[in-house]
């Protein structure tokens, strides 16, 4: 007869100690239900929408899509790609615009207190400190101001921007199936070949599947 192992409870205390007696010299963090609770992708996303950011022409492409996607005719990296390339011929100052009042108004709050203090102590102990999403990048890099992690330690959905104007050229969708790759993506190089070269000792948090977006719905008349 098997048994079931009862999840262990810890204090934040006893957290933070079992994280400590790993010694990490890279700690790599997932953000959504890990550094905050919450869907950052997902709100981010309804907030554009609400926002009038969207037009109703990309408002409903993308509907359509998320229908392909519920029949099976999308894959999961596909759409997390999607939800980036919507924001195709906006200027990317509207983008970090907006992801910096929304990241203030929707999300801060959230923070875990507990993973901020870790993170403050890893980084005090000369941990180097990395985050992963399939959110876009505008809105994970503002979330990781407030954990000074810099831009060149994370991994997020993005896309090519040319003259100041976000393309629909991705460049790299962070998720778990198909390795997170995108055929036509160019991948983070730099980013990549560091994570590559980690120390085999190393603490991965939050390890998690990509989000699905919420359909979005056309703003009132």
């Amino acid at each position: 007869m098997s048994t079931v192992a009862k999840p262990q409870t810890l204090t934040t205390a006893e957290f933070h100690a079992a994280v400590h007696a790993l010694a990490p010299t890279v700690a790599v963090f997932d953000c959504d239900g890990t550094l905050w609770s919450g869907d950052a992708g997902v709100g981010f996303m309804r907030w554009t929408v609400d926002g009038g950011l969207l037009s109703r022409e990309a408002i409903g492409w993308l509907d359509d899509r998320y229908r392909a996607y519920l029949r099976g005719e999308v894959s999961e990296v596909a759409i997390c790609g999607e939800m980036v390339q919507i924001y195709q011929g906006l200027r990317e100052s509207e983008m970090r615009s907006a992801a910096t009042e929304f990241f203030a108004a929707r999300i801060e709050k959230n923070i875990f207190p507990e993973m901020l203090a870790l993170i403050r102590q890893l980084q005090a102990r000369g941990g180097e400190i990395w985050a992963v999403s399939s959110t876009c990048n505008w809105v994970v890099e503002e979330g990781m101001s407030r954990f000074d992690i810099p831009p060149g330690r994370i991994l997020a959905a993005r896309v090519a921007v040319v003259e100041g104007f976000v393309t629909p050229t991705l460049i790299d969708v962070p998720t778990d199936e198909g390795q997170g790759r995108v055929p036509g993506a160019r991948g983070h190089p730099a980013a990549r070949r560091r994570l590559r070269q980690l120390h085999p000792r190393r603490c991965h948090a939050g390890h998690r599947p990509p989000r699905l977006p919420h359909r979005p719905q056309p703003p009132p008349c």
